[in-house]
């Protein structure tokens, strides 16, 4: 097998997808990592799928001037609503994209009731129907929309009383429901699980999609791997502020970071360009 030296492109609408880079790191860390965070156009889930299809359009032309092997959309959102066309858009890109991980949650119930936290564009998807159609016909599927979630966290609010009582507030209907399993249908959310865990008790099995997502990355670039010797790096790029995005990212995941790997963008006519 030859080396591939090209990097890993993940995107998100904001700080969110750290948590598929963080586990990507931890399964691949001879991979290098472009990461772009369109935190200029955060939150994704009131938008229109056209709008974030135009989104998804702009950033891969972005990863591709980087020569990404892979383009991750670690963002259900996006996912939900412009995956399909991306794929069609460009045929010859490799995509890794999210949907909520129902069926492990519908294989794992011992009441028959499940709950999905997620935003409303991924809540209302046919990629959504389709999960649930496949896995989870015969369990009762409970969804909440959560889009203060993304707030939150984006503005690094993970603790405290303002998130407890936001979280209550989301979650207590799914625990009233007699949920067994929480599956997290956003990629923001796996950072707000102490909280979840707090709320939901110890009797909720909470499914984050992070490790299984970075497996399929594996997958994907099997035959495209770097060297084993190599040590990867993470490069981040941000149409919103990378002091701020810098600030939350050291935060986020488990590995330093200095302001030399983050990067200012901003959209220029449906182009991202770097400053």
């Amino acid at each position: 097998m030859s080396v591939d030296t090209r990097p890993i492109a993940i995107m998100d609408s904001g700080i969110g997808g750290l948590s598929i880079l963080r586990e990507v790191r931890r399964q691949l860390p001879n991979e290098d990592i472009v990461y772009f965070a369109d935190q200029g156009h955060v939150p994704y889930g009131p938008r229109s799928a056209n709008e974030i299809t135009e989104f998804l359009v702009g950033i891969t032309r972005f990863f591709l001037e980087h020569h990404a092997k892979v383009i991750v959309i670690a963002c259900n959102t996006a996912s939900a609503a412009g995956l399909h066309r991306i794929r069609a858009a460009f045929p010859d890109i490799r995509f890794v994209g999210m949907e909520p991980a129902v069926k492990p949650a519908a294989q794992n119930t011992q009441k028959g009731k499940i709950g999905v936290i997620a935003t409303k564009t991924t809540s209302q998807s046919a990629l959504f129907a389709s999960v649930v159609d496949r896995f989870a016909s015969d369990v009762e599927v409970v969804t909440q929309v959560c889009p203060e979630f993304v707030t939150l966290v984006e503005a690094g609010e993970m603790e405290g009383s303002r998130v407890e009582q936001v979280a209550e507030q989301y979650l207590q209907p799914l625990k009233d429901a007699g949920i067994d399993q929480l599956v997290l249908g956003c990629t923001h959310f796996p950072f707000l699980i102490p909280v979840i865990e707090r709320v939901l008790g110890p009797e909720v099995s909470i499914i984050d999609p992070s490790p299984a997502i970075a497996r399929q990355v594996g997958r994907v670039i099997n035959d495209m791997r770097n060297s084993d010797h190599h040590t990867g790096q993470a490069k981040y790029y941000t149409s919103g502020d990378p002091g701020k995005f810098l600030a939350l990212a050291r935060r986020l995941i488990d590995e330093p970071i200095d302001t030399s790997q983050v990067n200012a963008a901003h959209w220029d006519n449906g182009t991202v360009v770097t400053s």
